[in-house]
């Protein structure tokens, strides 16, 4: 690792400039898991909750997210996305989701994979909240974890 921090400035935060970097196709990875009562899962499954179609708002929330991680993370760059793809699993008791962000430009895109993927499980908890809920109005078997970024890739255009 380098003793060279690229986001302070004498001890200020500034954003890196990527100005004179060259051109890349760029792809990340990352993935999470959101734990649920076996009977969310069901209901889940069977379309079942209140709210409407978990798994297609969850795609929706996380796309959105995406598209503008620059807006929450402060010295993230604004960066087009090319391609943004989804997958959940359904477990009995998880759901796990994968996002894949593509981008051609002059910096990663593994902020949005991930901000992707939080978001995504997040709004799926929204989602399931009250199926959720004990009576002492806990969410016992609910957690999220395992955010992670699995690849990152780069690719220079020429």
């Amino acid at each position: 690792m380098s003793d060279e921090l690229t986001h302070t400035d004498e001890g200020d935060v500034q954003m890196v400039d990527v100005g004179d970097k060259p051109d890349s196709r760029r792809r990340a990875v990352a993935r999470g898991t959101i734990h649920l009562a076996p009977s969310t899962v069901k209901a889940v499954r069977a379309d079942g909750i209140d709210k409407g179609d978990v798994l297609a708002t969850a795609r929706v929330g996380a796309v959105q997210a995406v598209k503008h991680t620059w807006e929450s993370i402060p010295m993230c760059h604004s960066i087009p996305i090319t391609n943004v793809d989804t997958e959940f699993t359904v477990e009995d008791d998880r759901i796990h989701l994968v996002v894949a962000v593509e981008t051609t430009g002059k910096t990663g895109c593994e902020m949005e994979a991930l901000e992707g993927v939080t978001t995504g499980l997040n709004t799926l908890w929204d989602m399931v909240k009250a199926a959720e809920k004990n009576d002492q109005g806990g969410y016992p078997d609910t957690r999220i974890d395992g955010v992670e970024v699995l690849t990152k890739e780069k690719e220079r255009v020429e």
